[in-house]
């Protein structure tokens, strides 16, 4: 759900601006490789309604789209780096590194770092002789190449969100920039192609954050620091607690989806289940989405996604983390099934319908979608009206105890008498003649609406009366009310 949110806030921002939405496939880590990943990013984007204007399938001016695809062109990169004195080889094992940070924590220091201190102690081009780095590269020794990263320099940029950012390199690594086995890192892979495809603005999550004073170096090694993209880090997702971070572990555990789409790990065969499958509209899952660290700055909070395009600004994204709250995520989803027409609702509950095997003309279904529509959160919940389908033959017990009384009976039956002689049978026509029959007899409306809801529907509360009575008929009305007379009347008296 964060790399989602990521994505919208980057096509949004993309939209607003007039920009190019690009989708570039990041794989040069094998190691983290997962089958199947990249056709779920593209239909999770494709679902989210997030068009995309360049990437592996659309092609465009700046491919190729995936980073395994454009290997060659980092290795020129990193030596640039090294002839300018910003990076070196370094020869150093996994064991001899494992060493190092074990001897460090003994010596009460857990996070030892590979730095500017420790590097003079390690095996590199900048402790070794030349001579020897030259035989142990022509040898095809394993290495990598490191960042150099300066003594005491202070590294400054200006994050849209944040502010200015300051950070001293002595609190830097010297991070890897090339693997052993001749791929790219993150780094050094994600600012080769950023410049090679004309990137102006870098909106990520905070976890990137650290990692930005090692970007921005970067940028300024290759001599790339007028073509610097614009630096945007996003807060964090918290838990609903607040507690943390939310991760993709905390959904199923806590009962509400983190995957936008149900997602089957290749690897343990766990299933994660998803917003689509759990009947979410897309336009509410988005708008969801946009309001965790985002706002418009007014009372707004329902937004088609032309109008999130039209108002969204990184200025208005907050640094602080976002609580999740997915009964607030519910309810964004409830108030999209109601803007929708009556004729779309109509369309996606068809199946459903025909599943119980109801018969029900489209003309009558999109008015009983109308009906329903104000109380649903999901297209199944539209469901919850199958008496407006079929006459009631259980009754709520509680309602009855609490309304129905000795002159019930009698109160529905003149009521049924004058809606004998109601033309037409239409729901203003209805409350008028309810109005009227009450005040005329001076009867309360609590001692007729419950029971009369009671005989037509079988339930104690649901939708306005007067539009299940039109959706209903007049002849339906009067027979249920018959009905509903004697089989209450009857358990009544079996009490």
């Amino acid at each position: 759900m964060g790399g989602v949110r990521t994505a919208l806030y980057n096509y949004l921002f993309a939209r607003n601006k007039g920009g190019t939405f690009i989708l570039r496939i990041e794989d040069t880590d094998q190691k983290r490789f997962v089958p199947g990943a990249e056709e779920y990013v593209k239909e999770s984007l494709k679902w989210c309604g997030m068009e995309l204007d360049e990437g592996p399938d659309q092609g465009g001016g700046v491919g190729p789209y995936r980073q395994s695809e454009r290997r060659g062109t980092y290795r020129q990169h990193a030596d640039t780096l090294i002839a300018a004195d910003h990076a070196y080889y370094a020869f150093d094992t996994s064991e001899e590194l494992d060493e190092m940070r074990d001897k460090a924590k003994q010596a009460g220091l857990p996070n030892w770092q590979y730095n500017n201190i420790t590097r003079v102690n390690m095996r590199n081009s900048l402790t070794m002789p030349i001579e020897e780095v030259e035989e142990r590269i022509a040898n095809n020794e394993p290495y990598v190449i490191r960042v150099k990263m300066p003594r005491n320099e202070e590294v400054k940029f200006n994050d849209r969100i944040r502010g200015w950012v300051s950070v001293n390199t002595d609190n830097l690594d010297d991070k890897v920039l090339f693997k052993s086995d001749g791929i790219p890192t993150y780094h050094l892979a994600n600012i080769a192609d950023d410049k090679a495809m004309g990137i102006t603005h870098v909106i990520r999550g905070e976890e990137w954050l650290p990692s930005a004073p090692l970007h921005v170096l970067l940028y300024k090694y290759l001599g790339w620091e007028d073509n610097m993209p614009e630096f945007a880090h996003l807060p964090l997702i918290l838990k609903p607690n607040g507690n943390g971070k939310l991760s993709k572990r905390d959904g199923d555990k806590l009962g509400f989806p983190v995957f936008p789409l149900e997602w089957k790990d290749p690897e343990s065969g766990d299933v994660s289940s998803g917003y689509r499958e759990n009947g979410y509209f897309s336009e509410g899952f988005i708008n969801m989405l946009a309001f965790l660290g985002w706002n418009p700055g007014t009372t707004q909070e329902v937004f088609t996604k032309q109008e999130l395009i039209e108002q969204f600004d990184l200025d208005r994204v907050g640094k602080a983390g976002a609580k999740f709250d997915p009964d607030k995520t519910k309810w964004f989803n409830q108030q999209h099934l109601r803007s929708k027409s009556n004729e779309d609702l109509a369309r996606l509950i068809r199946p459903l319908i025909d599943e119980k095997g109801i018969e029900i003309n489209t003309e009558r279904l999109e008015a009983y979608c109308g009906i329903m529509k104000e109380r649903a959160s999901f297209i199944p919940d539209l469901m919850d009206g199958s008496y407006i389908f079929q006459a009631p033959n259980d009754f709520d017990e509680r309602t009855i105890k609490k309304r129905w009384k000795e002159n019930t009976p009698k109160i529905l039956e003149g009521f049924a008498s004058r809606l004998k002689d109601l033309e037409p049978f239409k729901a203003n026509e209805i409350e008028v003649c309810m109005k009227t029959y009450l005040e005329e007899k001076e009867i309360g409306m609590g001692a007729l609406m419950a029971n009369f809801r009671m005989v037509i529907t079988g339930q104690g509360m649901g939708p306005s009366m007067m539009d299940i009575s039109e959706l209903l008929g007049k002849e339906e009305v009067l027979q249920r009310i018959e009905n509903g007379i004697a089989k209450i009347s009857e358990w009544v008296l079996s009490k």
